[in-house]
C-alpha cells in the first residue's frame, strides 16, 4: 500500500486548506491514521490522528481549527485546517498503521503567509 498526500498550497494567514491522503489500498485495513508536520529546520511533529471513524487526537496547536477525518469508500483521510497562521508553515505527511507497521506518504507543502 503507498499513501500519497496532496491539498497544500500557500495561503494567507487566516485562510483554510484541505489535505488528502489517497491511499493505493483499502484504507479500512489501517487501525489508524495521522498526519504530522515538519517545519523547516524543525523536528516532525505530530498534528492529529484518527482511529476507526471516530476516535480522533490533535495538537494543542491545531486543536479547535483543525478536523481529521477518513472515508474508507474512498480510500482517502483528510486533514482540514481553518484559521492557518504562519506557524502552520511545513510539509505535511500523512501515515498510516497497523499491526505494528507504519506507512508514511509523501509531503505536502503548506505554505502560510502573515
Amino acid at each position: 500500500v503507498q499513501l500519497q498526500a496532496y491539498g497544500g498550497g500557500s495561503v494567507q494567514a487566516g485562510g483554510s486548506l484541505r489535505l488528502s491522503c489517497a491511499a493505493s489500498g483499502s484504507m479500512s485495513s489501517f487501525n489508524w491514521v495521522a498526519w504530522y508536520r515538519q517545519a523547516p529546520g524543525k523536528e516532525r511533529e505530530f498534528v492529529a490522528s484518527i482511529a476507526s471513524l471516530t476516535s480522533t487526537k490533535y495538537a494543542t496547536s491545531v486543536e479547535g481549527r483543525s478536523t481529521i477525518s477518513r472515508d474508507n469508500a474512498k480510500n482517502t483521510a483528510y486533514l482540514r485546517m481553518n484559521g492557518l497562521k504562519p506557524e502552520d508553515t511545513g510539509v505535511y505527511y500523512c501515515a498510516a498503521g497497523r499491526r505494528g507497521d507504519v506507512w508514511w506518504g509523501q509531503g505536502t507543502q503548506v505554505t502560510v503567509s502573515s
